[in-house]
């Protein structure tokens, strides 16, 4: 008798046909949005391969085998938007100081910059064919057939649990930003394996309160990982100059003062959220 499709995999069939159209606007013109929110809807079809190569734990790699065909496209996507969170960030400053004072140098760096990233991402869009996303689905549906809702169920639990450790060694020692990136990335998967949870008809891992702590904190390290894209982007472009003006300087300083206030306040919601679940 031929196993039946878990009910789960409806969700991989809507985002993964979304992707689809994404993908193939992408083919005609590279657009920030677009481009966003195929990043998006890939990281839960990636969520959604390491959940099933959790539960068929004895096919060693069957999760990055069947998204790795993707890596290439999924790097150029996130490469995208975090250049709109330093283009973005930029914007903003110059909105700031009221255009009295101009980084024409700066804007020029960041164009051909965009030039250069949004060319390479249209070659690869163009490049690749919708076979590699028949075989994710197919390989996504095979594996998704027989599943127990059970065991769903404990294979969620499991990746949220490794999620939790992660964070707990991370609090351990002063939240750096490699370590804040990394309870970013993980509130992001947490929140997308209750909502599979949910969908399931199972009750969430946490109660509404802690969700909502979820929330906050992931939505106080977005401008701290915007200002974290931002000092990054300005230091490499002020290392190649020879003599960087003080204006750049100044500016510096300025994304350096905002990292250590955003850095402090989500350090201290970390440790107020994670201290009340954490053993």
């Amino acid at each position: 008798m031929q196993s039946k499709v878990s009910p789960v995999f409806q969700l991989f069939d809507r985002q993964h046909s979304d992707a689809k159209v994404v993908f193939l606007a992408l083919g005609k013109q590279i657009k920030s949005k677009k481009a966003i929110e195929l990043l998006s809807r890939m990281e839960f079809l990636q969520l959604y391969c390491n959940l099933l190569g959790k539960i068929h734990f004895e096919k060693e790699g069957l999760n990055f085998d069947i998204f790795s065909s993707f890596k290439k496209l999924e790097k150029h996507l996130r490469k995208i938007h975090h250049f709109k969170l330093v283009e973005r960030s930029f914007q903003e400053y110059q909105k700031k100081t009221k255009n009295k004072i101009l980084f024409p140098s700066y804007q020029n760096f960041l164009e051909k910059q965009k030039k250069k990233l949004y060319n390479e991402s249209f070659d690869l869009v163009v490049g690749s064919t919708l076979k590699s996303w028949d075989e994710l689905y197919f390989a996504a549906m095979q594996a998704s057939k027989g599943l127990k809702p059970l065991a769903i169920s404990s294979a969620i639990n499991q990746i949220i649990q490794e999620e939790l450790d992660f964070i707990h060694v991370d609090l351990k020692a002063s939240l750096d930003s490699k370590a804040l990136k990394e309870i970013f990335d993980a509130l992001k998967s947490i929140i997308m394996l209750e909502n599979l949870l949910i969908h399931l008809g199972f009750n969430p891992i946490f109660v509404d309160s802690i969700h909502e702590e979820f929330k906050l904190l992931k939505d106080s390290l977005k401008p701290w990982y915007s200002n974290q894209l931002a000092l990054q982007s300005l230091t490499h472009f002020v290392a190649e100059k020879e003599n960087a003006s003080q204006k750049y300087l100044d500016w510096i300083d300025e994304l350096k003062s905002q990292k250590k206030i955003l850095s402090s306040q989500a350090e201290k919601q970390a440790h107020q959220l994670f201290d009340k679940i954490l053993i």
